[in-house]
């Protein structure tokens, strides 16, 4: 796929002598050459994936380019659709027989909606909660195959299979023509690459602002203390259902979700089609 460019501008070239036939080749090479971006830049850190105005170590700014007839931006998203002073509440890992359905509780109890990043194989494992988690309303984010962290670093077409594998395991198991809407590298490891395999294919890279570091089990208060401290750098908050004993998360879920009701702040879903507003 990294090869199309060069292809395209050898067809170029060879079409030079004809000025008509050039025009049109050209254009064609023009379009193409939008949407693939040949190397890599190294993942985006937990602490940088929401870096200044948007941006990812690859240096591209909020907006990115569309995907392939998708429509989609290429940049990593952390607005909220909702805008204002709405709160993006993402939960990465799952689905977990244990805790999803805990964490499917508690948003129900404030009627919250969430984005819930999912690992192919775990959805594969559990369609029952992929179904449920749609079936509330929520909505579903690739988190790739094996949560490989290090995939920055791995061949392009290693990163398609992670992406492409995960999000077509995720919707078998949701069924119904479900799709899945958002791509979340796992710990920030996005590529120019991975981020256009996304958004070709109708899937919006996604950040977050927001690391409330609850897989490494602080303590509940802790949780709530890191939302309560770091909302001030954007919209969207990271909890994970899955990946260990989540019983913390639940709580400070819980906890967060009555906080940000008494401060007035609706919640909502990262932004698709739109530019990113930071």
């Amino acid at each position: 796929m990294g090869f199309s460019a060069y292809t395209n501008k050898k067809g170029v070239r060879a079409g030079a002598a004809v000025v008509a036939s050039a025009v049109a080749v050209a254009a064609t090479v023009w379009g193409v050459a939008t949407l693939v971006e040949p190397g890599s830049a190294g993942a985006a850190s937990r602490q940088n994936v929401a870096g200044p105005n948007g941006t990812d170590k690859s240096g591209h700014g909020p907006a990115g380019r569309p995907g392939a007839q998708t429509g989609i931006p290429e940049g990593i998203a952390h607005s909220s659709e909702s805008g204002g002073n709405a709160v993006n509440i993402t939960i990465d890992d799952g689905p977990d027989p244990r805790w999803t359905p805990q964490v499917l509780d508690v948003l129900h109890k404030y009627d919250v909606k969430a984005t819930f990043c999912m690992v192919g194989p775990h959805a594969k494992a559990h369609p029952d909660l992929v179904k449920k988690v749609v079936a509330a309303g929520h909505r579903l984010c690739d988190h790739t195959m094996d949560h490989d962290t290090a995939m920055d670093k791995k061949p392009v077409d290693y990163q398609e299979r992670q992406i492409l594998d995960a999000k077509r395991l995720i919707e078998e198991a949701a069924g119904n023509g479900a799709k899945v809407e958002y791509y979340r590298a796992p710990g920030g490891a996005f590529t120019p690459d991975s981020r256009r395999i996304a958004a070709a294919n109708g899937m919006r890279p996604l950040g977050w602002n927001v690391d409330t570091k609850d897989f490494q089990k602080p303590g509940t208060a802790a949780i709530v203390d890191a939302v309560k401290r770091e909302i001030g750098n954007g919209p969207t908050v990271l909890f994970h259902d899955g990946g260990g004993n989540r019983a913390q998360t639940v709580e400070a879920l819980d906890q967060v979700l009555a906080w940000l009701g008494d401060q007035g702040r609706p919640t909502g879903f990262p932004v698709r089609t739109a530019p990113d507003a930071r």
